[in-house]
């Protein structure tokens, strides 16, 4: 579903990602900056973006700095790898995150946190990428949202099996990127009304209680087979050099002691 509305029966829309990976994600290799996502964003007319690394919470003030500049609400956040299924937490701390273990320890940041957080299953249907699975009917009471992947075309559509889950237990979808190159940023996003003051937590109250606008257009064929070079492909060789890179640079740095 798509709309390049900016402004919907007379309000004003503003343009929500949240699940966007750079440079700095301790995991996966991707050759973009947090500051270089911010051009892109401003000039795409972005207002809300979560960084989510992997198991770590992005913290570099300068960028939140540089963000609210902008008139970007950049929320911390981090995609955690629970009992081998990805999920993404929303407006917490790197302590919090390290706390992190099992569903249960969600469940109990939930209590602490009430409606200040936010939790979405991401491409939970999907073979490849740590998916959740079937297991998102299991604890389905963590999450406040599922992600509309931004992968599919024609009979190819795990996102169709989200829907009916988003549906069954009256979780709203999330349009999301997960970037993890610079120009597949900005084209799969959600929209919500502009909010009387940009915070997370009226975001999340947005996010929460609807209307929302989807724009995830389906891949192209050219789309599709760069995806499938970059994840089967290209993505693993460079995630392999990064790790022979900090291996490398580990053995030197016990040398020099």
């Amino acid at each position: 579903m798509s709309t390049s509305n900016s402004k919907i029966d007379g309000d004003e829309w503003i343009k929500v990602d949240l699940h966007i990976h750079t440079l700095d994600d301790p995991k996966d290799a991707v050759d973009y900056s947090a500051h270089q996502l911010l051009e892109r964003a401003r000039a795409l007319g972005f207002r809300v973006l979560a960084i989510t690394l992997h198991d770590a919470v992005f913290n570099r003030q300068e960028v939140f700095a540089h963000a609210a500049a902008m008139g970007i609400l950049l929320i911390p956040a981090a995609e955690v790898r629970l009992c081998g299924a990805h999920v993404l937490v929303l407006n917490v701390t790197g302590e919090e995150i390290a706390k992190l273990q099992d569903f249960d320890d969600l469940r109990q940041l939930r209590a602490r946190r009430g409606s200040s957080v936010f939790i979405i299953a991401p491409h939970p249907f999907y073979v490849f990428g740590s998916s959740i699975g079937a297991r998102l009917l299991e604890e389905i009471d963590c999450f406040d949202a599922i992600e509309l992947c931004h992968f599919h075309k024609g009979l190819f559509n795990p996102n169709r099996r989200a829907k009916k889950v988003a549906a069954r237990f009256g979780k709203p979808l999330i349009a999301t990127s997960d970037a993890h190159r610079l120009h597949a940023f900005g084209r799969h996003y959600t929209s919500i009304p502009m909010p009387h003051s940009l915070t997370a937590e009226n975001v999340f109250a947005a996010l929460r209680n609807g209307p929302l606008q989807l724009t995830s257009p389906p891949c192209s064929f050219a789309d599709l087979v760069n995806a499938i070079y970059f994840v089967f492909f290209a993505h693993p060789f460079r995630r392999r050099r990064k790790r022979l890179r900090s291996v490398s640079l580990s053995q030197d740095s016990c040398t020099l002691v």
